[in-house]
């Protein structure tokens, strides 16, 4: 009888949807260069256990088959950060696209709170306040000297010690992009994002122009 509960037992965990959500991530050893855990130890690479909370899952789909960077001048971590070189932990491998539908639900499944949906609550920016906010990013608080971003005439400018923003609408997820905004060390203590002094209100239109940064605006 022990026998038979060990074999059911042993079944049971072999189908448990976190083993099974973490296979292909431990068979790509993903971990090698991310975190996918809060406790992992500090890796090269951005951290991935609140994967489900950053990211949109259509654009993780499709750069995990067509990886491109996002960080051009490479992580803190790399030892010519910030020399415009690329260095290792930036050529990411690509993946076939049914290995990227499963690594998706996988890292999509990591999620490590429950965030608030504050930037749904707003009404959409008008015309005046886009442009409004658009100062307060480039000048009052001056995201692009580490952010790329688009300008009026839809090209790239900024700096590069940062992820670029140039498609941040497709990217990320408003929910996460307005509690990074208000507490970055929430999510990594390596972060060297400023914390800034702003009200609710302005954070959140803040969050809403970010999300209208789009590739599709590119020209």
């Amino acid at each position: 009888m022990k026998s038979f509960l060990y074999i059911l037992m042993g079944g049971w965990f072999l189908c448990s949807p976190i083993l099974s959500h973490a296979s292909l991530i431990q068979e790509k050893e993903c971990s090698e260069c991310h975190r996918v855990s809060k406790d992992d130890t500090e890796k090269s690479g951005p951290d991935l256990f609140y994967s489900g909370n950053k990211f949109q899952a259509s654009w993780l789909k499709q750069y995990l088959q067509n990886p491109i960077t996002i960080r051009s001048a490479g992580s803190t971590g790399d030892p010519d950060f910030l020399k415009g070189i690329q260095a290792n932990s930036q050529k990411h491998p690509a993946v076939s696209k049914k290995d990227a539908e499963q690594i998706t639900k996988e890292l999509m499944a990591l999620t490590l709170y429950d965030l608030p949906e504050e930037v749904n609550l707003l009404e959409p920016l008008t015309k005046g306040l886009k442009a409004k906010i658009k100062y307060q990013f480039e000048r009052t608080f001056s995201c692009i000297s580490c952010h790329q971003s688009l300008n009026l005439a839809g090209k790239v400018r900024g700096g590069i010690s940062g992820p670029s923003l140039v498609n941040a609408g497709n990217r990320l997820q408003a929910r996460w992009a307005a509690s990074w905004l208000k507490s970055p060390k929430t999510f990594s203590n390596k972060s060297r994002m400023p914390v800034y002094k702003m009200e609710d209100e302005e954070r959140l239109q803040l969050t809403q122009f970010l999300m209208t940064m789009k590739n599709e605006n590119k020209r």
